[in-house]
């Protein structure tokens, strides 16, 4: 794919995100209560918690949070670049992504102020506000990110990686809901913001770095080299001396 196709697809996929992130956001400050189907599915997670399920679900929430998406961050740096050096631009530019996304996030999450749900519906620990999601948000934009290196760099067996990165994405905002520490309209607004910021950064790095950041993408004004030049046309048609 061409890199200004792979930006402009990465723009608006991002677009598309932070519209339907904006009108969900609006939606949540003007009603002020839970939205259609939060409240249903708060009380199916509390009518339904063997004990196992609630072990595993605090294990696997326990991933989006912490060291490990910043681990993983790295590791998609390191999938995504071809050289030592381009492995280790990427993977600051990685972290930087996350980084910078979180802090946004954490902007956006002050200025709704939501609240959670009763604190006698938790299964876990949580604190700050509810909307959006900060687990939800960190696991799929670093899902977001190992995604998309194994697509670029990967050639065998990227599809099931993908498909196990994006369930892990998917699962982590959705042990939130389960554990009663979120609305599920708080995970899918995290969803929502990461596929945003995800896409911005994506369509700027495809702008701003140089073509061999990119792996897998092409420059849409490609030089003619050396092995494809013009021949001199008063060249034509002359035979090498014996």
């Amino acid at each position: 794919m061409k890199r200004g196709d792979f930006g402009e697809l990465a723009g608006s996929v991002g677009l598309g995100a932070w519209t339907a992130f904006g009108v969900l956001t609006m939606t949540v400050i003007g009603d002020g209560r839970p939205l259609y189907g939060d409240e249903d599915l708060l009380s199916w997670s509390v009518g339904h918690r063997p004990d196992v399920a609630v072990t595993l679900a605090r294990g696997l929430t326990a991933t989006g949070t912490g060291v490990i998406p910043y681990v993983l961050c790295v590791l998609a740096g390191i999938i995504a670049g071809r050289t030592l050096r381009r492995r280790a631009v990427t993977a600051a530019l990685c972290l930087v992504c996350l980084g910078a996304g979180q802090a946004a996030r954490y902007g956006v999450m002050e200025f709704v102020a939501r609240p959670r749900p009763a604190r006698a519906d938790w299964s876990t620990h949580a604190s700050g506000w509810a909307f959006p999601s900060g687990h939800a948000t960190t696991a799929a934009l670093t899902a977001g990110l190992l995604v998309i290196a194994v697509c670029l760099r990967v050639p065998r067996g990227r599809t099931l990686l993908a498909l196990v990165f994006g369930c892990w994405g998917a699962l982590v905002g959705l042990t939130r809901v389960y554990l009663g520490v979120h609305w599920f309209t708080d995970v899918v607004g995290g969803w929502l913001f990461a596929i945003g910021w995800l896409g911005l950064c994506l369509c700027a790095a495809t702008w701003w770095l140089p073509e061999g950041f990119i792996s897998g993408t092409t420059h849409t004004d490609q030089e003619p080299t050396e092995d494809h030049a013009p021949q001199d046309p008063g060249r034509r048609g002359r035979s090498r001396p014996a």
